[in-house]
């Protein structure tokens, strides 16, 4: 399983361009491989559409079995809301020989946090607002709880063509928690020719554009906005002199 990171290939890991010259085939979404084609070229390539990810999985796993070198390319890190768990479910429940190996990339929360500044320098959760594999009520309690406990909450997912809701629910569990004048950065597409930046507050969010390749991070009670960037103070302030 091989992380490609956000998009831009100046942000491709040397570990992760080894493995993909490395690879007989790869196998991956066809938007990730749009991405690096000039990595593929000559290979055995397998791609398919969004939501054929056990299909995809399996293929790779069949593929590895039969000694073939398989790179299954995801976009930013496999182990991250990716593929690396479902291939390792899948290989434990067939007790499969193939050699596995997780090769990471940039994940969007990283790659979104440097282009707003330092947004995650102190605790943070992930919270993901599909409901695809996990009940609803659950995320609203993820999301409640990271509040509560003053996390910077990282958004993944927070809107599509068919969830267009979530967003402005997960906005209502954080403001029960904290005032509407919260930092929020927007980051969308990060690194790719249509990337877009936009720092807002918890009550002005409903007007930012925030579609299927937008990552969200709000920050906690201390993050600040200092020009263009986010800060969450790691805690140096109150133990050192820093004027």
């Amino acid at each position: 399983m091989v992380g490609t990171g956000p998009g831009g290939n100046e942000h491709l890991t040397e570990a992760a361009r080894q493995a993909i010259a490395a690879a007989d085939t790869v196998v991956g979404y066809q938007a990730y491989l749009d991405l690096i084609p000039e990595l593929i070229v000559g290979k055995e390539v397998a791609s398919s559409a969004m939501m054929q990810e056990v299909a995809r999985c399996r293929l790779a796993l069949d593929l590895a079995e039969q000694g073939r070198r398989v790179a299954l390319v995801c976009g930013g890190d496999p182990g991250i809301y990716a593929l690396a768990g479902l291939v390792l479910e899948l290989a434990a429940a067939r007790e499969s020989p193939a050699e596995i190996k997780v090769v990471p990339g940039l994940a969007a929360l990283n790659s979104c946090a440097a282009l707003l500044g330092a947004p995650l320098m102190h605790d943070f959760a992930a919270v993901s607002l599909s409901d695809l594999l996990t009940p609803w009520p659950l995320i609203e309690r993820r999301l409640s709880a990271a509040a509560q406990a003053d996390f910077v909450i990282v958004i993944y997912n927070p809107k599509s063509k068919r969830r267009v809701e979530q967003l402005g629910r997960a906005r209502e569990l954080i403001l029960a928690h904290r005032p509407d004048s919260t930092p929020v950065g927007v980051v969308t597409a990060a690194t790719r020719g249509d990337e877009a930046i936009t720092i807002t507050n918890l009550g002005q969010l409903p007007e930012v554009e925030v579609g299927m390749r937008s990552t969200v991070i709000v920050g906690n009670s201390k993050t600040f906005r200092w020009r263009d960037f986010l800060v969450t103070p790691r805690g140096y302030a109150d133990k050192y002199h820093l004027g």
